[in-house]
């Protein structure tokens, strides 16, 4: 994914082990006790800091150090090929990449246009379906997490729901069994490899979206969420698929439109966001895609 912006039996750490790199690399199981005071001569004869000594004895890599670091710092992320996500999840699985970087950045601009105003929920708008909208919605809502921001992800979409399928979740409940009054928000599942992340799924598919997404309950409910959450990102249909995105976005406040790359046309995202404005909701910014 590329896009642009307009708008994770311990063993004692040996003294000295660099006190924290050295011990999350002996808990993690990167290097052995042995192994630690090879590591540690060669760093006191060396002078050098201990994940570099480590290093040169080509007892890790740089992803290895890199992965430390990130627990260190309370910075969650995820080696290839671990969890059960897609890899089109980048912010999980490539948090160092220009990818990620230009998702952060949109991060920082929702969080000084919207979120730091006071704003809790935000829809993320795609304007044809497989647009890529439902994917950026994952990734965003991982940078949040990763930020420290409480994270909620929505899936509003119930037509076509994906947040189940991206995160893996098991539950067939979700956001239409809340609105319809036969589930309660204990059935909102965390995401066990970012623990500031949680997710709502859209739960059954009901034979009338449109209509359930419109109920006053919907307004209660959202209001309950934002007391629950830093904040709260919904996923919804398309917007050329029906009204079901105004009908949250209504609700929500703010829209962030998603366009994609060589496909979506400019006049429809001006049309789009006019559309929103008219609903009484607030277009904050928009992305370009490329999947």
């Amino acid at each position: 994914m590329t896009s642009s912006a307009h708008v994770f039996n311990s063993t004692p750490q040996p003294s000295g082990a660099g006190s924290s790199i050295g011990g999350l690399l002996l808990e993690s199981g990167k290097i052995t006790p042995e192994n630690a005071e090879r590591v540690l001569r060669m760093q006191k004869e060396l002078g050098i800091r201990f994940g570099e000594a480590a290093q040169r004895l080509g007892l890790i890599t740089e992803a290895d150090i890199q992965q430390v670091l990130a627990r260190q710092f309370d910075y969650p992320y995820l080696q290839p090929g671990a969890g059960k996500y897609p890899p089109e999840l980048v912010a999980a699985y490539q948090p160092f990449s220009s990818q990620v970087e230009t998702l952060r950045a949109v991060r920082s601009q929702l969080m000084l246009r919207w979120f730091a105003r006071g704003s809790k929920s935000l829809v993320v708008l795609g304007m044809e379906p497989g647009d890529g909208a439902s994917l950026f919605a994952a990734n965003l809502a991982v940078v949040f997490s990763q930020l420290g921001e409480h994270t909620l992800l929505v899936d509003a979409n119930l037509r076509k729901p994906r947040q189940h399928e991206i995160f893996d979740l098991k539950t067939r409940q979700g956001l239409s069994d809340v609105l319809a009054g036969r589930a309660e928000l204990d059935i909102v599942a965390k995401v066990e490899s970012f623990v500031a992340l949680s997710v709502l799924a859209a739960g059954t598919l009901p034979p009338n979206p449109q209509e359930l997404l419109s109920r006053s309950s919907f307004v209660t409910l959202n209001k309950q969420l934002e007391s629950r959450y830093d904040a709260v990102l919904y996923d919804v249909p398309a917007y050329a698929t029906g009204s079901d995105a105004i009908a949250v976005a209504a609700r929500a406040g703010g829209v962030l439109l998603v366009a994609r790359k060589n496909k979506t046309p400019m006049a429809e995202v001006a049309a789009m966001s006019e559309q929103m404005t008219q609903s009484g909701a607030q277009v904050v910014g928009a992305v370009m895609v490329d999947f």
